[in-house]
């Protein structure tokens, strides 16, 4: 029976788990450039397993073209698993870093309340300068972002998404289709 594949295009979030070896996120990042995808969004950092490190990526795709880049993501020398994961049941967040200048005390004062009322951070004050460190999903820190213009930002530096599924399910839970993946790997 023919799977019948959604054709929307929407925002996917894929988990990859990868080998902690040097070049192993350029070689993910050009298999997306090879196939004509933009990447939204990238960030790696480590796991909780030693040697292991978990890259998030965001990409506008449909239903096939995600199946398909998940696929081409799974035989790649040094990648230990790959999920889409379900945007229904996943947490999202981003980190901003914004740089805010303030010509007087009020301004100051202003975009301290704005800082407390989006439970953001103050983390460098000086007399022409706020610089602001803002944890929490796109929208929250765009809606931040936003008020923040009507005093003149500086500078910002954010970070891509990272995203983890809700509740008892991990993308370990893949574990047994993987090794069959990287069975063809081995025998190399």
């Amino acid at each position: 029976m023919r799977r019948v594949f959604d054709t929307e295009k929407k925002i996917y979030t894929l988990a990859i788990l990868v080998e902690d070896i040097a070049g192993i996120l350029s070689q993910v990042a050009r298999l997306f450039s090879r196939k004509g995808y933009n990447i939204e969004s990238i960030v790696s950092g480590e796991t909780d397993r030693p040697g292991i490190t978990r890259i998030s990526i965001e990409v506008i795709a449909d239903e096939l073209m995600i199946d398909q880049i998940a696929a081409q993501c799974r035989k790649l020398i040094g990648v230990k698993n790959v999920k889409i994961l379900d945007s229904s049941s996943i947490i999202r967040r981003e980190i901003a870093i914004i740089k805010v200048g303030v010509s007087d005390r009020s301004a100051r004062d202003e975009v301290i309340q704005l800082t407390t009322i989006f439970n953001a951070k103050v983390i460098d004050v000086d007399l022409q300068a706020i610089t602001i460190w803002v944890f929490g999903d796109r929208e929250k820190n765009e809606a931040l972002i936003k008020l923040l213009k009507e005093f003149g930002i500086l500078e910002i530096a954010k970070t891509g998404n990272i995203a983890i599924e809700r509740g008892r399910s991990t993308i370990y839970d893949d574990d047994k289709i993987q090794e069959e993946f990287n069975y063809g790997k081995n025998v190399l």
